[in-house]
């Protein structure tokens, strides 16, 4: 079966500067919009292959950077994260510059670290990571996070998926880009649907898990109230009623 591929615009890096692998006027992080049908989806590319991206601090403050842009654009309706180097997504912390960091230092970069993990939970619109074998998403109960956390046990897809860590599980392709393709199947779904609904959506979910019942149902009803003077929600019932597909405009 053939595949339609996106219509791809260039990747854009976030300003020159030297790389943590010593490649001068390289990036590790890389922002592209897609175009065409694929119009809304946007990627970021993860692009440290000497160091299997681990997080360094040039990585780091380059996510946090391509980050902080496009929490402000409002045509991103998908946020994908993929890789550039084949057979990794993120090797976790950089232990080479960790072992010549301070007590002090680490501390610090520990912060950021928790700041950036932050920065992608609270992003506005839905987030996809297409890493090797599978497409993230989901959680862990506290009881099962400790366990593995302490065990430092590794687990492949397949298990992952079993434990509901992630999302989805996909066979490896030839080209080693199977997660890519099924992440961005993901984020296909996701573009027609009205984007303010469901960034509102989101943010119900997010902040309804931490608070008791009483306080995630005020949530929910304080985020539908800012849906209900939009254009996009009298779209959805005019398109219901005169039986066709809605277009959606995020306003």
């Amino acid at each position: 079966m053939l595949r339609a591929l996106p219509l791809l615009r260039p990747w854009r890096p976030l300003g020159a500067r030297c790389t943590s692998d010593g490649a001068a006027g390289g990036h590790e992080i890389q922002v592209r919009a897609l175009a065409g049908p694929d119009q809304g989806i946007t990627e970021i590319l993860m692009n440290r292959p000497h160091a299997r991206n681990a997080l360094g601090n040039i990585f780091v403050s380059e996510l946090l950077e391509a980050l902080a842009q496009l929490r402000e654009d409002q045509q991103v309706r998908v946020l994908l994260f993929r890789s550039g180097v084949k057979g990794v997504f993120c090797a976790g912390a950089d232990l080479k510059e960790r072992e010549q960091m301070s007590a002090a230092e680490v501390g610090v970069f520990s912060q950021r670290l928790r700041g950036l993990m932050n920065d992608i939970a609270a992003f506005p619109a839905p987030t996809i990571a297409a890493m090797d074998g599978f497409a993230l998403g989901g959680g862990l109960e506290l009881a099962l996070a400790c366990d593995l956390r302490v065990a430092g046990r590794r687990l492949s897809g397949v298990q992952a998926h079993a434990l509901g860590l992630v999302n989805h599980t996909v066979d490896q392709n030839e080209e080693g880009d199977a997660a890519y393709h099924r992440a961005l199947a993901l984020a296909q779904e996701i573009l027609p649907q009205a984007p303010i609904a469901v960034r509102l959506g989101k943010v119900a979910i997010d902040r309804g898990m931490e608070v008791d019942i009483a306080s995630g149902m005020a949530i929910e009803g304080m985020c539908y109230a800012q849906n209900i003077p939009t254009q996009d929600r009298l779209e959805g019932m005019a398109a219901f009623r005169e039986k066709r597909p809605p277009k959606f405009v995020g306003k």
